[in-house]
């Protein structure tokens, strides 16, 4: 997936329109496991995509991983 939030107003359009379980920008269906969102989200670190860092940035700081994620949030901020 290409990473990017989702607005609530986005997520319900989909709904009303029956799209369910699909990102509204890429149009790829949704992760099916945490392992399968991870591998889609390492795939769009490596494009460098912003979105992408700031995301895993957050991941790693939920995880207490604070160094890591100072890194990612560094990396997406200079994109």
């Amino acid at each position: 997936c290409c990473s990017k939030i989702v607005c609530i107003g986005c997520d319900h359009a989909n709904q009303k329109r029956e799209v369910d379980n699909v990102c509204p920008f890429c149009r790829h269906p949704a992760p099916k496991s945490q392992k399968e969102s991870d591998k889609n989200r390492m795939r769009r670190v490596e494009a460098n995509d912003p979105f992408a860092f700031r995301r895993m940035g957050e991941r790693c700081s939920d995880e207490k991983d604070y160094k890591s994620a100072v890194e990612y949030w560094t990396k997406a901020a200079e994109l």
